[in-house]
């Protein structure tokens, strides 16, 4: 079962590192509740005009990091 990550929508360069590492993509407005990792920028601590989402994903900030750092972050949060 692939795992599902939720990014946001300006980091189309992870998106594609991570469905090339055979992860499932959504969109955080579409997937955060289902997610078992959420990428956010870093830029906007507001995620979806929402101040507090709860969820037990992890949440990485791509923020200055290449989509292979976050990748590396990703499976050792998710192991």
């Amino acid at each position: 079962m692939k795992k599902v990550i939720a990014i946001e929508d300006n980091l189309s360069p992870f998106e594609r590192a991570l469905r090339k590492e055979g992860y499932e993509v959504k969109t955080i407005k579409e997937g955060w509740r289902e997610a078992d990792a959420i990428i956010v920028s870093g830029q906007d601590d507001n995620l979806l005009g929402i101040q507090e989402i709860q969820t037990r994903a992890p949440v990485i900030s791509a923020e200055g990091r290449t989509p292979e750092e976050v990748l590396v972050d990703l499976k050792k949060r998710l192991s």
